[in-house]
C-alpha cells in the first residue's frame, strides 16, 4: 500500500496506485462522486441515506489509479474504537487491487491514531472480503438491515500501532495534516519565526 502525502512541496509525482487523505472541498466533491456513482447509480440508494450528515464529521481516503480518483472510504472515530465505513469503488476499477489498498489505508489510519478495535457494517455478499484483513462477524447480534440491504457488523482487533499518536507525543506532531504526522507540517515551520503577537505579553488587570 502506498501512502501519498501530497502536502510535501516538489513531492514527486505519485505511483500509479496510491491512496490519499482528502484535505479539500475539491477531495470531498471526488468523494461524492465516487460514492454517488457507485451507491446512488448502481444500488438505487437514496440520496438521504448515502450522505447521512456525517461526512463533514469524517475521514475521507481517496484511492488514485493513474491519477483519477477511483476508490473512497470514510472513518469515524469513537472513544474506544473506530469506525471504516462507505467503501466505494468505481466499476471500471474493480479487476484491481485498489478496494484492498484503501481499505489497508483505512486500517494503518486507524491503528496510527490508537485504535485496536475496528468496527464496520459488511453488505453479507462482502463478508469473505473483509474476512482478508481479519475482521471477524459479531456474534450475537441482531439482524441489520438498511438502504434495502442485508449488513453483518464486524470487527477488526488488530496488534498496537509501534508508534501511535498519544498525548505523550510530541505537540508538533499532533497538529500536523492527518496521516502526514511523520513530515514537518505548516505550524512546524511556522515554529522558527519568533513571537511577534502584540497579544503575547498579557497587562495585568487595573486595581
Amino acid at each position: 500500500m502506498t501512502f501519498h502525502d501530497r502536502s510535501i512541496p516538489n513531492a514527486p509525482k505519485p505511483p500509479a496506485t496510491c491512496v490519499a487523505v482528502a484535505d479539500s472541498l475539491s477531495d470531498l466533491m471526488k468523494v461524492v462522486a465516487i460514492r454517488s456513482a457507485v451507491y446512488l447509480a448502481e444500488q438505487a440508494c437514496p440520496f438521504e441515506e448515502e450522505f447521512d450528515r456525517n461526512d463533514f464529521c469524517s475521514l475521507h481516503l481517496i484511492g488514485y489509479r493513474n491519477g483519477e480518483p477511483a476508490a473512497c472510504i470514510r472513518a469515524r472515530f469513537f472513544a474506544d474504537f473506530a469506525k471504516l465505513e462507505r467503501l466505494a469503488v468505481r466499476a471500471e476499477h474493480r479487476k484491481s487491487r485498489l478496494a484492498f489498498e484503501v481499505v489497508r489505508a483505512g486500517i494503518q489510519i486507524c491503528r496510527r491514531k490508537g485504535y485496536r478495535r475496528i468496527y464496520g457494517h459488511a453488505q453479507d455478499r462482502l463478508v469473505d472480503f473483509w474476512a482478508r484483513f481479519g475482521a471477524r462477524p459479531m456474534p450475537d447480534r441482531p439482524k441489520l438491515v438498511f438502504s434495502d440491504f442485508g449488513y453483518t457488523e464486524m470487527l477488526i482487533e488488530t496488534e498496537p500501532h509501534p508508534e501511535p499518536i498519544t498525548l505523550d507525543s510530541d505537540p508538533y506532531v499532533i497538529i500536523r495534516p492527518e496521516g502526514a504526522w511523520d513530515r514537518p507540517g505548516p505550524l512546524d515551520q511556522s515554529a522558527d519565526r519568533d513571537v511577534t503577537s502584540p497579544l503575547r505579553v498579557v497587562q495585568p488587570a487595573a486595581a
